[in-house]
């Protein structure tokens, strides 16, 4: 499955944003969906993720009641709303896709997207 992120921008601190993720190539709805960030100079970090429907969701502890992911399985898209920015929320996001669930675990995704740039300045 290809990935495409999206949405990325530069925007103030307290700000929001949508990313979006579009998949081609495979049924996406087959797949548990995942959103990943990487700041300079730091390692990837999980920061969101989806069952298969959408029904189930996970968080990391960082965003959690400030990022909220989505799936739009007729759409082939999967979506992360951003409220509340922070300065360290600032990252490449990345979107990936799961044959085996989902969760905060990065080797359990096989696919990856190209990564979307979110700056939040202060």
């Amino acid at each position: 499955v290809q990935l495409q992120a999206s949405g990325g921008g530069l925007v103030q601190a307290g700000g929001s944003l949508r990313l979006s993720c579009a998949a081609s190539g495979r049924t996406f709805s087959n797949y548990g969906m995942g959103w990943f960030r990487q700041a300079p100079g730091k390692e990837r970090e999980f920061v969101a993720s989806t069952s298969w429907s959408g029904g189930t969701t996970y968080f990391a502890d960082s965003v959690k009641g400030r990022f909220t992911i989505s799936r739009d399985n007729t759409k082939n898209t999967v979506y992360l709303q951003i409220n509340s920015l922070k300065p360290e929320d600032t990252a490449v996001y990345y979107c990936a896709a799961s044959r085996s669930g989902y969760g905060s675990n990065w080797s359990r995704y096989d696919y990856w997207g190209q990564g979307t740039l979110v700056t939040v300045s202060s």
